[in-house]
């Protein structure tokens, strides 16, 4: 049953956040919002809807380490495989203007939360400072953004904007439908993976890590390899970057503003410094302009394997560890 409850969590989390974003980006374009800005902000936040509603969840339900193994899972799973994947079906491209910047954001917003994570948990004052950087880094891509005119390539904003309803009407139900969709499969996911975690006695951080991780990052997978197919790897790269961003800034940032998030021990010694040295393989590629391909994307996958195999190593150790207590 907990499993069905994971899988019927994560369909509905996918489909309801693609519903809120359509609706949203419609309601916003009829308000006479610029597709810039509808793009760095309404677009951005829509995606990250299904993360961050499980984050809320999870605290409220009392499995807090669990939002804090998903947004350091994703983002570990949206290099090592979103990037990888996609890698071996067509080299990923890291020449899209501001791809390098972005990434320096991203590497710097890694280090602050690793630095916050050493106060031994995530509370309100943590959440204030991420929020409060996630704001900084909204108005300067706005800035930016707006000093760069669209030439022989799209504007990655534009590139972003899905099809979106015609009737208003329409748009308001998308939004109300994606909203309680988000909610239901939000609990549906946490239920389902605490009971995992407590019938195979492993820790709520493992499955955020893993299950949880891993289905909150399919609908980046899922872009990234139609884009790999369809020639377009720059807005997938793009797109892991700007998601990890959003996932340590804006998705911790609000859930340890519900409630607090303890860290534990595992992450500071392990999970935390994956997840800088999966963002860090990307310098590389983006400082030379250069493509991701089979060897190197083959490369991330066996990293990202042997990264699961000691995990579910370690959860075996802890089982076994608690059987004996």
């Amino acid at each position: 049953m907990a499993y069905i409850q994971v899988v019927a969590g994560l369909v509905l989390l996918v489909f309801a956040g693609d519903f809120l974003v359509r609706g949203a980006v419609s309601l916003a374009q009829r308000a006479g919002i610029s597709t810039l800005i509808i793009g760095l902000t309404v677009v951005a936040f829509g995606t990250s809807a299904p993360e961050l509603v499980v984050g809320i969840d999870a605290v409220l339900t009392g499995a807090p380490t669990l939002a804090l193994g998903n947004v350091v899972g994703s983002n570990i799973a949206n290099v090592l495989l979103v990037v990888g994947l996609p890698a071996l079906i067509a080299p990923m491209t890291c020449t899209a203007p501001r791809l390098g910047r972005n990434l320096m954001i991203m590497l710097a917003a890694t280090a602050l939360f690793i630095g916050l994570a050493h106060s031994g948990s995530f509370g309100r004052q943590q959440g204030m400072i991420l929020l409060v950087f996630l704001g900084l880094f909204l108005t300067y891509s706005g800035l930016r953004a707006k000093t760069v005119t669209c030439g022989e390539a799209l504007c990655d904003n534009e590139t972003d904007i899905p099809d979106t309803p015609d009737s208003y009407l329409l748009a308001a139900a998308l939004v109300t439908g994606g909203l309680i969709g988000l909610g239901i499969g939000a609990d549906l996911l946490v239920m389902g993976a605490v009971d995992i975690a407590v019938s195979f006695g492993v820790s709520e951080a493992v499955i955020g890590l893993t299950l949880v991780a891993l289905g909150t990052s399919l609908p980046e997978l899922v872009t990234a390899l139609v884009a790999a197919v369809r020639g377009h790897c720059d807005v997938a790269v793009g797109n892991v970057i700007g998601s990890n961003i959003f996932n340590l800034l804006g998705i911790m940032g609000v859930t340890s503003m519900v409630g607090e998030v303890p860290v534990p021990e595992s992450f500071l010694n392990v999970d935390l410094w994956v997840m800088l040295a999966s963002s860090m393989l990307l310098i590389p590629f983006c400082r030379m302009r250069s493509k991701v391909g089979k060897t190197a994307g083959g490369m991330m996958i066996a990293f990202y394997i042997a990264y699961i195999i000691y995990l579910s190593n370690s959860a075996e150790s802890a089982a076994v560890m608690g059987m004996h207590f």
